[in-house]
């Protein structure tokens, strides 16, 4: 078949005229009734007909069969596409949009660090042993080479100084 226009094959404004609202009806079926994507798969189908002119045949009785193939093809490449990508988000403000937000998380640890800065050496050492390594009153007081009530004795107070300045930081309990 010649390029669309020429004498050899139709062109693409008739093959456009004839079979754009089969083809769009066909489409609309395989896109679920979505009228903008089904009419961009009739675009491109259409433009791939255009492209394609010189293999198609012009003494086919129509050409329905080879659009509604390519046609097919577009919708099943769309899908794939669509499928690959994360989902988008809706047409909403970006403010709007789910995100995981560490910035809290952050804020805390940061908050808890200075704190942390704020008590004595004796404190922050019993309470990074007991609460931050997990270590047992037993374990503590044998790392830290004191007497376990001496251990579970810092612990109380630590935590009362930790608590004062945690709200001095504006975090309360």
């Amino acid at each position: 078949m010649a390029a669309p226009g020429t004498t050899g094959g139709p062109a693409v404004p008739g093959l456009y005229r004839r079979y754009h609202r089969p083809l769009l009806a066909f489409v609309l079926r395989l896109t679920g009734g979505d009228r903008p994507w089904a009419e961009d798969v009739v675009q491109e189908t259409m433009i791939r007909a255009w492209r394609g002119a010189d293999r198609l045949d012009a003494d086919a009785a129509s050409l329905m069969p080879w659009l509604a193939t390519v046609a097919r093809r577009v919708v099943i490449d769309d899908r794939r596409r669509r499928s690959a990508r994360p989902a988008e988000v809706g047409g909403g403000p970006v403010e709007r949009a789910a995100a995981e937000d560490r910035f809290d998380g952050v804020l805390g640890r940061v908050v808890v660090a200075d704190a942390l800065r704020a008590l004595s050496p004796a404190h922050r050492r019993v309470l990074v042993e007991t609460v931050l390594r997990d270590r047992t009153v037993d374990q503590a007081a044998a790392v830290l080479g004191v007497p376990v009530g001496t251990v579970k004795s810092r612990v109380y107070y630590a935590l009362r100084a930790m608590r004062v300045a945690l709200e001095e930081r504006g975090v309360s309990a």
